[in-house]
């Protein structure tokens, strides 16, 4: 019996902490993974815009993000983003392949290719703009200013 979780089920470890909130991961679709699943996740994405949320447990500002996401869900679902997660405490291998040195982030890619972030949850206004320009990079078009 494998002891992996679900597809963006929390794990047993994730389930035991009260102060966890994963209803994000579940309202959106959110799947987990690792630094062992992550290029194989974004390439099952095929053609659609892959966020991947990286965070960490008792990180505020991922708790906050999460609950901003979820107090206005309907704009973030039109983005209409295919989601990954991962807790980058838990798999610091993850932050430093990608260069992280604070999270909340949000990282686009398409078909394999890195598209752009939305470092900290500064309102959905920020967000829906970084989705943009990923949309614009990955058409070959100039970003919005």
């Amino acid at each position: 019996m494998s002891s992996e979780s679900p597809a963006g089920a929390p794990s047993a470890d994730q389930a035991a902490a009260p102060h966890l909130d994963h209803r994000a991961f579940e309202a959106f679709g959110m799947r987990q993974v690792d630094d062992a699943s992550i290029d194989a996740a974004i390439a099952q994405a095929g053609d659609a815009l892959v966020c991947v949320f990286f965070w960490g447990v008792d990180c505020f500002n991922c708790e906050m993000a999460k609950k901003a996401m979820l107090a206005n869900p309907e704009p973030i679902r039109a983005l209409d983003l295919h989601w990954l997660h991962a807790n980058v405490y838990e798999h610091p291998a993850l932050g430093k392949r990608f260069g992280l040195h604070g999270i909340p982030v949000f990282m686009f890619f398409q078909n394999g290719k890195k598209l752009g972030r939305a470092t900290g949850w500064h309102g959905h206004g920020q967000f829906a703009a970084a989705v943009a320009n990923a949309r614009l990079k990955a058409g070959g078009k100039p970003l919005a200013g």
